[in-house]
């Protein structure tokens, strides 16, 4: 059975039809329109957000969001510690490597914002250019950092993670564009001492949102997704 084929009452979208909108018309965000979202606006995205479920409802999130006059200087500090920075400094260890299907995607997916911000295989300078747009949060007028307690440990971070889907679906539902970055979370301990958070909060990822420019050729690509088949078996 399809989303497509469930029919609701006199022709109505479903619930599932309505998130399978959601899920399919929402991106990863790459450039953004410079202006900043309402306060109500943000306070709505996360009432929707707070009701993502967790593990013995710890609700473990906390996020500090930024607005214009604090994004900015948060862009520039955070971008110059990533350039000098010598070694990473993850409160959650990276992959130290892809391999397989995932490396293919990995690659898929990078090959593609590339092809489309025209920059070419074997341009080095493009790509460190481009990568450095996840720390000024790709021109977006908000960032939110995501936080864990460090005594939940990984089951702390897996609950953040329902939370994070739950915020950009939260999000698309009221017209905001969003992408999640794990590039941010290289940076914890700086990100922890300028934002002044305890010292026993983790950094899972950062979250930029805002309006989305969707006249910038970083927003004109989509990722592909593998078929359920290739995600799940009956046992």
């Amino acid at each position: 059975m399809s989303v497509e084929s469930v029919q609701g009452p006199a022709g109505a979208e479903t619930d599932a039809q309505v998130l399978d909108r959601l899920l399919s018309s929402r991106f990863s965000c790459r450039a953004y329109l410079p202006r900043p979202l309402p306060d109500d606006l943000i306070a709505a995205i996360f009432d929707l957000a707070r009701k993502t479920p967790s593990w013995c409802n710890t609700q473990p999130w906390q996020m500090v969001v930024t607005r214009p006059g604090s994004t900015e200087p948060f862009a520039l500090a955070l971008t110059q510690h990533a350039r000098a920075a010598r070694d990473e400094d993850c409160d959650f260890a990276f992959p130290p490597e892809y391999r397989g299907d995932y490396l293919q995607r990995r690659r898929e997916a990078g090959f593609a914002l590339h092809n489309a911000v025209g920059i070419q295989r074997g341009d080095a300078e493009g790509r460190e250019r481009q990568s450095m747009e996840n720390y000024r949060f790709f021109g977006a007028p908000h960032v939110a950092i995501l936080t864990a307690p460090a005594e939940l440990g990984p089951y702390g971070a897996i609950d953040c993670g329902g939370f994070v889907a739950s915020f950009l679906l939260a999000a698309q539902s009221l017209g905001v564009s969003s992408i999640a970055q794990a590039a941010l979370a290289r940076h914890s301990t700086f990100i922890r001492n300028y934002f002044a958070l305890a010292e026993d909060r983790r950094v899972v990822c950062g979250i930029s949102f805002g309006f989305a420019d969707m006249a910038h050729p970083a927003n004109a690509f989509r990722t592909t997704r593998v078929e359920p088949e290739q995600i799940f078996r009956f046992a």
